[in-house]
């Protein structure tokens, strides 16, 4: 899948030149891991700006607690997360998480956390509504799992530079990083953030690639 310069080296330098260019991201942008869970199923599909109006919203109501979502009505919560698009969907999602908190882990994140991160991973995509990228932000972001997310910026950036076949899976692209990078949370962590600023502000639909920091690479 993967032509031969892309080798560790490469994923190596990516992360340096990014991390010259754009520094330390700070990311997830939340106050609890639990607020970073939601926030990971609210995102799909939407903008962060339009999430963050959402956690603001259920922040207000006091509802960023697993068990104040878990007696609120679906339908009640659909009305405070409105800006994040397909509202009564991620009402749903976001109900599913919270039955999968509390029939497994008593609505414990630490004990949902105890799991083994491999195990974790295999049940969480079971619940509907969570896909590989909303699991493994959650490991990852929430959790402080090694887990690296794959989303739409990087395929993007690593399909600009040749380094992905256009129909690459999911698996295979978080293999490329899994296999290159040291196993740490940290450094997973902070690669996607930086993966995704540069997305946001030069590699976007239409690319500034004159001044991206990957250029020539």
């Amino acid at each position: 899948m993967f032509p031969s310069r892309a080798s560790g080296k490469i994923v190596l330098e990516i992360y340096e030149r990014l991390y010259r260019a754009f520094g330390p991201q700070h990311w997830w942008p939340a106050e609890t891991p639990f607020e970073v869970i939601i926030g990971a199923i609210l995102t799909q599909n939407t903008s962060w700006a339009n999430v963050e109006k959402a956690i603001i919203n259920l922040n207000k109501a006091n509802l960023l607690k697993p068990k104040s979502l878990k007696e609120i009505s679906t339908r009640r919560l659909a009305t405070f997360i409105r800006s994040t698009g397909y509202y009564n969907q991620k009402a749903k999602k976001v109900k599913n998480f919270i039955q999968f908190l509390f029939n497994n882990y008593q609505g414990s994140l630490k004990r949902m956390f105890s799991e083994d991160y491999l195990i974790l991973r295999a049940r969480l995509l079971e619940i509907n509504g969570i896909g590989e990228e909303t699991a493994d932000s959650i490991l990852l972001y929430a959790g402080n799992k090694p887990v690296f997310v794959v989303d739409a910026y990087t395929k993007r950036i690593l399909g600009r530079h040749n380094l992905i076949e256009p129909k690459a899976s999911y698996c295979e692209i978080q293999n490329y990083f899994m296999n290159n990078l040291e196993t740490k949370a940290t450094l997973f962590n902070e690669y996607h953030a930086l993966l995704v600023r540069l997305g946001k502000t030069i590699c976007r639909s239409k690319p500034d690639c004159h001044i991206c920091p990957l250029k020539n690479i």
